[in-house]
């Protein structure tokens, strides 16, 4: 990195102070369902009666029962899933880096109220160390991770900190001096850690291997072996890292406790898209399915007939989604010469969090670090944050009245307003963030960057002398 270009230290402190003032607002807001008296099972007596209406439910808390995690038991082992789609033995709904962060968080803890606690206590650091990185890479717009309100709504709403800190660690790798080979095998390995937290990072190994293999910004960062314009060489490394590691990380589960390592798996098949799921699927396209004049057996059929759909069209449109993205992406390498991999990477992440039949709140926490990452118009951000407390508020305070009996009708306005303006802006993220530059290209990847950050200054003068030879 060019040392005029370095954050200040003012910055770093206030983007890493921030956070930790904003992580601690958000244990806070969550901690109000996890309250004294407690039941036997030691379940809060607050958490089903104020956890919509005041808007501080956590999966976290919630998942204290039901998993065995009260009891202790070691996930996925002795597990397995029932025909109808319960979870049994210890095993949980995710791969399985987060069902051991669940269990470590679990090993102190004798309440919901204390889960809570220890699991924040884990997770903050992850918290910490993503501001700490969004600050190196791209200055003061890294504020917005430290003191948007997405981490208050949701970094202690269920694991996502630490998946999230594999990614931008991803990012953050890239921009070592250290030849591109070994970065990409690096950065792979992180986004491989974050597929075995919350599996949407495996997809940007895709991107990130193309761009090691067009060797970096312009080719300069080809090794002297490669004879001819691709690294395919270097390509594969990056591949076989990140299945390796995926490999390495579940081969021991699978082996030890296949049934329970499998049922995590299984679960996410079987889920539906249901009111839970916040997505376009149930509040859009299950509408075409569905009318009030039914009888009984044709709602029954007909939505039998709506998820049949959603598991057959969900992941064809996102992967389709990815392949358009890889595409323009390719597209534009032809004018800049370097493979656009976090630009990419970003709109993919935007396919996924569209097509995908779930989508949670708390993934907003995902497309943050790109806000942050890349030169898009901060008021598509605001624009996003808007639909987005809309939603992450919306939805709790729906499901109170749903469970009240009492009127909806405002709440239901407001989740819509969620729903369709994420959905709107997803689909102009996706193609934004696709023509966007980075931020600060002098502090991360060299693409776009006039500078070279990787690898070293003779290494990249060799390399294009070579790559201007009647050689080549």
């Amino acid at each position: 990195m060019r040392s005029g270009q370095r954050t200040s230290m003012a910055t770093m402190v206030a983007v890493v102070a921030l956070c930790a003032v904003t992580l601690a607002l958000g244990y806070f807001n969550k901690a109000r369902c996890a309250v004294a008296p407690f039941l036997d099972n030691g379940r809060s007596t607050a958490f089903d009666t104020v956890k919509d209406s005041w808007v501080c439910y956590s999966d976290i808390q919630f998942l204290w029962l039901g998993r065995d995690i009260d009891n202790h038991v070691f996930p996925y082992l002795s597990g397995a899933i029932t025909p109808n789609g319960i979870l049994t033995g210890g095993t949980v709904e995710y791969p399985v880096l987060s069902g051991l962060l669940m269990w470590l968080g679990a090993i102190p803890s004798h309440t919901d109220a204390e889960f809570l606690l220890y699991s924040s206590a884990l997770l903050a650091p992850f918290g910490l160390l993503t501001a700490w990185m969004l600050g190196r890479l791209a200055g003061k717009p890294a504020l917005l991770w430290s003191a948007g309100p997405p981490l208050v709504l949701y970094a202690f709403h269920n694991w996502e900190l630490p998946v999230v800190a594999t990614a931008v660690g991803a990012v953050f790798v890239m921009a070592f001096r250290i030849p591109l080979r070994t970065r990409g095998m690096l950065a792979a390995v992180l986004l491989a850690i974050g597929f075995c937290l919350k599996l949407y990072p495996g997809a940007f190994v895709l991107p990130l291997l193309l761009y090691v293999a067009y060797g970096g910004n312009g080719g300069r960062e080809l090794p002297h072996t490669v004879r001819g314009r691709f690294d395919i060489q270097g390509a594969i490394g990056v591949a076989l890292a990140a299945i390796g590691t995926v490999v390495a990380i579940n081969l021991p589960f699978a082996v030890l406790g296949y049934e329970g390592w499998r049922a995590s798996f299984a679960f996410q098949t079987l889920r539906q898209a249901d009111i839970t799921t916040n997505s376009i699927w149930y509040w859009g396209v299950r509408h075409l399915y569905m009318s009030d004049s039914m009888t009984p057996e044709d709602y029954l059929r007909a939505e039998a007939s709506f998820q049949d759909t959603v598991d057959v069209l969900s992941p064809l449109l996102v992967f389709a989604a990815f392949g358009l993205a890889l595409w323009l992406g390719l597209r534009r390498m032809k004018v800049e010469h370097a493979y656009p991999w976090i630009a990419v990477s970003g709109s993919m992440l935007c396919g996924f969090l569209l097509l995908h039949k779930v989508h949670s709140p708390q993934y907003t926490l995902w497309l943050v670090p790109f806000f942050v990452l890349l030169r898009v118009p901060w008021a598509l951000v605001g624009a996003y944050l808007v639909a987005d407390l809309s939603m992450g508020i919306g939805v709790f305070k729906y499901f109170g009245a749903l469970a009240e009996g009492s009127d909806s009708t405002t709440e239901k306005f407001f989740v819509e307003v969620g729903v369709w303006g994420r959905a709107v802006l997803l689909v102009v993220f996706f193609f934004v963030f696709l023509r966007a530059r980075l931020r600060n290209p002098g502090q991360t990847h060299p693409a776009n960057a006039d500078d070279l950050v990787g690898g070293s200054d003779t290494a990249t003068s060799t390399t294009e002398t070579r790559r201007n030879s009647p050689t080549r």
